[in-house]
């Protein structure tokens, strides 16, 4: 029979393949779900691995799709190392937007190119600010940051319905909730004609270095890693358990505010109902996948951009489901944690001991 045996240190070549081995066992199921569903798992297969990797075009909305993914998965990681679990980027994500588009609705036509700077710093500023909550609350009054910050991304959602159906709906707009298309100044200038790809994916991949030296080659970084991971001993070295909660929740909240205003001042060019897309939640699995490693990440956001566009479309072209998406993102995220036991533990075969006949009396 198998059973589980604890490794004497944890596996590094386990840990590196579980992504891996999470990915392989994801496709497996999702051939079976393909096939039960009376599709040719092929064509979906292609559809989710290959089309968007077939052309420029393709791949500029794979940067485009990856990038916000990318920035809020490095803001998570930070306070993942940090043991303070952020599971509210999704509504500073769109706190940030809000923040974003409020600023760049004072630009006109005649606005310069400059004012892209203010919007993006607003979009950093809303989200730092939404984060500041939990933290507030986790350090006055020891509140669980898993609940407030989930709990908080119900009210960002209701702040945001409230702006596009109320003060700043578009008189001009037909009755839509939505703002007003924002002026040219504010757009996040693109990096190539004709595609939608901008600025933000290049800053996404400064920050991955960024915050590489951060974490592993500066003493704030270090002090903030070892209050995650011994509490008792970073407090007998003097760190700051308080400090590093603040640090950690801020730069994450600053970085998924961020993505919202690149999103705003980018493909949306206005505020409306829908800026919610799951991205923060979606960041979780790619923080994870990625082994919470700023280049891990990388790869990691570039997968989970290829099951958002995989899944748009597999709905157009096979008339599956919209949900598939979440399908994929769940399963990759239940196989890794699966997977993930194998770090500490290996599969041993055990052979059953016979049974021994005892006779009655």
């Amino acid at each position: 029979m198998l059973q589980l045996e604890p490794r004497p240190a944890p596996s590094r070549v386990m840990s590196f393949a579980s992504p891996v081995m999470a990915l392989a066992i994801t496709m497996l199921i999702g051939i079976a779900m393909f096939m039960l569903l009376g599709k040719d798992p092929v064509r979906a297969l292609q559809i989710f691995f290959v089309e968007p990797l077939k052309n420029g075009y393709a791949l500029s909305e794979l940067a485009l799709k990856a990038t916000p993914l990318l920035l809020i998965a490095l803001g998570l990681a930070v306070c993942f190392r940090a043991n303070v679990w952020n599971i509210g980027a999704e509504g500073q994500f769109i706190v940030g937007a809000v923040a974003a588009g409020g600023v760049a609705m004072f630009a006109d036509a005649d606005t310069g190119r400059w004012f892209v700077i203010p919007v993006l710093a607003a979009g950093v500023l809303g989200g730092m600010a939404w984060a500041a909550i939990v933290a507030f609350l986790r350090d006055k009054a020891n509140a669980s940051e898993i609940l407030v910050s989930l709990m908080l991304v119900y009210v960002a959602t209701l702040l945001l319905g409230y702006f596009v159906y109320g003060p700043w709906k578009d008189p001009a707009g037909y009755n839509f909730p939505q703002t007003i298309r924002f002026a040219a100044g504010t757009q996040v200038p693109k990096l190539f004609d004709g595609l939608r790809v901008n600025i933000g994916s290049v800053i996404a991949l400064l920050s991955v270095g960024v915050l590489w030296v951060f974490l592993f080659r500066t003493y704030a970084g270090f002090q903030l890693q070892v209050g995650g991971l011994a509490p008792a001993a970073a407090r007998y070295a003097g760190f700051s358990s308080r400090k590093a909660l603040w640090m950690a929740l801020l730069i994450s909240g600053g970085m998924a505010g961020f993505a919202g205003a690149l999103d705003v001042a980018g493909p949306q060019g206005q505020l409306t109902p829908y800026i919610p897309a799951g991205y923060g939640f979606a960041a979780i699995i790619v923080a994870f996948v990625g082994r919470l490693h700023p280049v891990g990440m990388v790869f990691s956001a570039i997968l989970m951009s290829m099951f958002y566009i995989g899944g748009e479309l597999a709905q157009t072209r096979m008339g599956l489901p919209k949900s598939l998406t979440g399908v994929f993102q769940g399963l990759l995220l239940f196989t890794l944690l699966a997977c993930d036991t194998l770090i500490a533990y290996r599969v041993r075969w055990r052979s059953r001991a016979p049974a021994h006949a005892t006779g009655a009396a």
